[in-house]
């Protein structure tokens, strides 16, 4: 939530009469606060739950939450004076084109390189980044897979995902793997800066016919349909799609060849499917590979 949307609830909700904005910069980065006199959206709240909602990036507190540490604050939000980005893409001249539009603003550095999911998750663990773009389909591991891994090992690091596809399938999978927006290869060029900054403000960047997509789904979804594989499970089914041997499969992902045979009989039996031609078809609609 950005500091202008907080104002004017503070006055719409919290009929607050005065805010405060500070900001202080850091070594490193900028940091803003928002604060108001508000009462918060309890009527006669006491004075220890006033501020309009108080939410901070990690969506953790609420206005009328007694475990905040700071009453009074409505947002926090720290910004690197500097985004330190990683690039993953299995085409280096994606990459470099990517790095040379980036490079080129004063609050933007493209800091490290990728070619696959795998070694995208490992630089962005092993190195100071703030902003991981991952292509949604690269080899190992795909750049939707990277994200919820990036998402539950280091939470801090800012998402979003890069296609050539423009695919539901692939939009909604990013999403719930912790992406704060979707580029379109075709249009880099013009939104990946954009993009960018978006990101790290906090909010959501999509192309113009994702939005549509999000406000259909949203009208004309009744219940989501639970992911019944699990993350191992998925590993071994993006394998098994791309022609790895069990043998194969087991080296890399340093198991053996039969938990490997286990892991595929078990993704048969959960998806009523029969054999790795229907397997590797599930594959390409769930975006693990591309068709």
């Amino acid at each position: 939530m950005g500091c202008f949307t907080s104002i004017r609830l503070g006055r719409a909700v919290g009929r607050a009469k005065t805010a405060l904005m500070r900001l202080e910069r850091g070594p490193g980065s900028v940091g803003l606060t928002v604060s108001d006199d508000g009462h918060g959206f309890l009527d006669g709240a006491p004075p220890e739950h006033q501020g309009t909602l108080n939410r901070r990036r990690s969506g953790k507190y609420a206005s009328n939450d007694r475990r905040r540490p700071n009453p009074a604050v409505d947002v926090e939000m720290a910004i690197p004076l500097v985004t330190r980005i990683l690039i993953a893409d299995d085409h280096s001249l994606v990459r470099s084109g990517l790095r040379r539009v980036l490079d080129k603003q004063p609050d933007l550095s493209v800091v490290a390189e990728a070619s696959d999911g795998a070694e995208a998750v490992e630089k962005a663990l092993a190195e100071d980044v703030d902003l991981a773009i991952l292509d949604v389909s690269m080899p190992r591991m795909t750049g939707i897979q990277a994200a919820a891994e990036l998402s539950k090992r280091k939470p801090e690091i800012r998402l979003l995902m890069l296609s050539m596809y423009d695919s539901e399938q692939y939009l909604f999978e990013a999403l719930r793997a912790g992406a704060s927006g979707y580029v379109l290869k075709s249009g880099a060029d013009e939104d990946i800066v954009n993009a960018a900054r978006a990101t790290m403000r906090g909010e959501s960047f999509l192309y113009p016919s994702a939005v549509n997509t999000l406000v259909r789904d949203y009208v004309e979804r009744e219940v989501d349909e639970p992911d019944i594989l699990t993350p191992r499970e998925l590993e071994v089914l993006k394998l098994i799609a791309e022609a790895y041997t069990s043998k194969e499969i087991a080296e890399q992902l340093v198991i053996s060849v039969k938990t490997v045979e286990r892991h595929r009989q078990n993704i048969l039996d959960k998806l009523g499917l029969r054999d790795r031609v229907e397997l590797t078809r599930y594959a390409i609609r769930r975006g693990l590979i591309q068709a």
